[in-house]
């Protein structure tokens, strides 16, 4: 069914709410979880759900994210007909790179005009999930919509960024907040960035947009025209995380640590990303291990416990790691400490340091220091 569809990935949007992370690339190329980056769930859920042709919108720092995607063999996306389709940052009527969704929509209209499936699905990079989208097109035919938005149910209090959708019994939209405040801990339906359009109506709202020197997708486009247009909302209820700043990078990341969160996010469907042909982990006599992911090509003669290891890194011997992310190719020296730690990739953490943040606000070190 979903073979209907094509994929739109925005690949910078939200990026300024994680800014440590996407100093050197785009949020879709964040690394998480030992061994993916997080465009790897968008990939995999348009391809599991039979989507071949995925175009990738990007503006500044993608070196990564081409280095990562590459040809997408591994996501079955290297094609001869569609496949993984670089678009360009630009529109054919400006020079300027997008800064705005709407924007964007603009630049990607004659990738939109050029295909021939009869929907497109639009989903941006910040969220961690195994979503069937082909059941999300189902529904949208079920409904005869002309936009369905998938939401996921989650208590919210204070401000939440995004929009929050409000539905009647049929599930048709009928109230948007757009960065609301809650005052008292509410259930608040919260739009997670990912929608099926109609492709032809979705051209035209856009070529509307434009024609009238509209600037927000959001509020021009979907929150004027609930009434107006068929919106309908689709539930997600399955484990979804949204990346939106540092300590909730770091929470989802210690999520995994729980069994049932793995099986949920990793178990009937495969969550492909780049294969590396790395050596197995080493573990040397003295290491001990506890409630970790250990990726391949790691070396470990310390203590790792409640902790994610990616590719390479190396932990030397009376080293101790707790409740830390180090990312690829890092090194922990002899008797260094560390707590509650985010390490990018390439960093160096000499003998003897003793490193320390705390849940809510994890010690954070940038790619390629040496302390």
């Amino acid at each position: 069914m979903a073979a209907t569809a094509v994929g739109v990935i925005f690949t910078n949007l939200h990026g300024e709410s994680v800014p440590e992370l996407v100093r050197k690339r785009t949020i879709a190329s964040i690394p998480f979880g030992g061994r993916y980056r997080l465009i790897d769930f968008q990939l995999s859920n348009m391809v599991n759900s039979g989507i071949t042709t995925v175009g990738l919108m990007t503006t500044n720092n993608y070196r990564s994210l081409i280095d990562h995607i590459g040809s997408g063999k591994d996501w079955d996306l290297a094609r001869k007909d569609g496949g993984i389709i670089l678009l360009p940052p630009f529109s054919d009527i400006s020079e300027k790179p997008y800064t705005t969704r709407l924007e964007a929509l603009c630049g990607v209209l004659g990738f939109l005009r050029r295909r021939r499936e009869s929907y497109v699905v639009l989903s941006d990079s910040d969220g961690v999930a195994r979503l069937n989208i082909a059941d999300v097109i189902a529904f949208h035919e079920r409904k005869k919509a002309d936009v369905t938005m998938v939401t996921h149910k989650k208590q919210a209090e204070g401000r939440v960024n995004g929009m929050v959708l409000g539905a009647d019994e049929n599930q048709r939209v009928t109230e948007v907040k757009i960065n609301p405040q809650f005052s008292l801990r509410s259930e608040a339906d919260i739009y997670v960035n990912v929608a099926v359009f109609n492709r032809e109506f979705l051209i035209d709202l856009i070529e509307d947009a434009s024609s009238r020197s509209l600037t927000s997708f959001e509020n021009d486009i979907i929150a004027r025209q609930i009434h107006s247009l068929k919106i309908y909302r689709y539930e997600f209820t399955g484990f979804y995380a949204v990346i939106d700043s540092l300590s909730n990078y770091f929470k989802y990341n210690m999520k995994l640590l729980n069994k049932e969160v793995r099986n949920e996010l990793f178990g009937a469907r495969d969550i492909y990303t780049k294969v590396r042909d790395s050596a197995p982990s080493k573990y040397g006599a003295g290491a001990i291990v506890k409630n970790s992911l250990i990726s391949d090509g790691c070396v470990i003669e310390g203590i790792v416990e409640n902790s994610i290891l990616f590719r390479g890194v190396k932990v030397e011997k009376g080293a101790v790691v707790r409740n830390s992310v180090i990312m690829q190719d890092s090194s922990v020296g002899a008797n260094a400490v560390l707590n509650c730690v985010v390490t990018d990739k390439n960093v160096t953490v000499t003998d003897r340091r003793v490193l320390s943040g705390c849940e809510d606000l994890p010690y954070y070190i940038q790619k390629g220091s040496k302390l």
